[in-house]
């Protein structure tokens, strides 16, 4: 460009830059690279806080300081963005963010990661469960057993799928009647006749008060 247009004073190529620089793809570059640059503690403070402080600037010219530290601020972690805050105020300069940062990392632990030290020194060993094959023997048995129907004790069919009635527990039998005794009689051919009562079958106080008044004279 300064081949085509020579030389020129400083507004002209500031506008050219805007003009060239300032579409939605650039910005949108931008700020995908300052969201993603997080800080941690293994980065230098005022080379980070430099780098997007320059971002920002690119993004909008127009930012107010406070916009600015705010939007810094959000890139750090919690801890340490808590910090920081108690330490600056929200009009404080760049400088004073990169050194407080810088005396936080070097004086305090806070956003340093440490390891997780066990109580234990021994190494636990997973919990395994071991199933133990059953023995072939009893897998034969149990290969070889089958089931049979309740009712009639047939093995090609369960109980439920039985054409057989099924026994009930309170079934009772009929029992045949067995002949009476005046049945027989008349099949002996004895009739109705009435069998007269004979001297055996009379009541001894009746007898023994019969004869007292045939001995006793009036």
């Amino acid at each position: 460009m300064k081949e085509i247009h020579g030389r020129r004073n400083w507004p002209w190529w500031k506008s050219q830059i805007i003009q060239k620089y300032s579409n939605g793809t650039w910005i949108w570059q931008k700020t995908m690279s300052f969201e993603n640059d997080k800080y941690s503690v293994d980065k230098d403070p005022y080379e980070w806080c430099l780098r997007q402080s320059k971002r920002l600037k690119a993004i909008d010219p127009q930012m107010n300081i406070q916009m600015r530290n705010h939007k810094l601020l959000t890139q750090l972690p919690g801890e340490l963005e808590h910090a920081v805050k108690c330490r600056c105020n929200q009009n404080c300069t760049l400088d004073d963010i990169a050194n407080t940062l810088q005396d936080i990392r070097k004086r305090t632990n806070i956003g340093k990661s440490t390891p997780y030290k066990s109580s234990s020194f021994k190494e636990k060993q997973p919990f395994r469960v071991e199933f133990k094959d059953k023995p072939k023997e009893r897998v034969a048995e149990v290969a070889k057993k089958r089931y049979s129907c309740h009712n009639c004790g047939s093995t090609d069919y369960y109980a439920k799928n039985c054409p057989k009635a099924k026994k009930k527990v309170y079934a009772i039998e009929k029992v045949p009647e067995e002949e009476s005794p005046t049945e027989n009689s008349e099949s002996d051919g004895m009739g109705d006749a009435i069998r007269e009562p004979s001297d055996d079958d009379q009541d001894p106080r009746e007898k023994f008060l019969v004869k007292y008044q045939e001995e006793t004279p009036l």
